[in-house]
């Protein structure tokens, strides 16, 4: 069911072979400071999922406020916790983004893509 002023992102990155393990290892036990700033920064229903042929990390979530840009970069980029998680995951990562150089930064470090069908069934 949607949510009122809601925008839903799927973002993809790649991850490098030597770090398959250690990405999951440190996701099963997400920096509660971390989820504490995508809580601030009104970020719902965030899931990452990894597709082995393609070494791909893709990231679903729900943004409920009415600022996506002006929030993450307030909120989550400008969080000291945050910019330390992603200095660590984003060494397991190669940006498919050019002229990116890390998370938070001008240019993505993760690729958005861009949504083609959307069925939420009947409330």
């Amino acid at each position: 069911m949607s949510v009122p002023h809601s925008k839903r992102i799927c973002q993809i990155v790649k991850l490098k072979d030597e770090a398959v393990a250690e990405y999951m290892d440190i996701h099963a036990n997400v920096w509660p400071t971390v989820l504490a700033a995508l809580e601030r920064a009104h970020v719902v229903d965030y899931s990452i999922y990894y597709h082995a042929p393609m070494k791909l990390l893709i990231a679903t979530m729900k943004y409920t406020g009415d600022d996506y840009e002006g929030i993450w970069r307030r909120w989550v980029a400008a969080d000291p916790e945050t910019q330390r998680w992603w200095k660590v995951t984003d060494g397991m990562q190669e940006s498919l983004n050019e002229g990116a150089t890390g998370s938070g930064k001008d240019v993505p470090w993760w690729t958005e893509v861009p949504e083609v069908f959307r069925f939420e069934g009947k409330p």
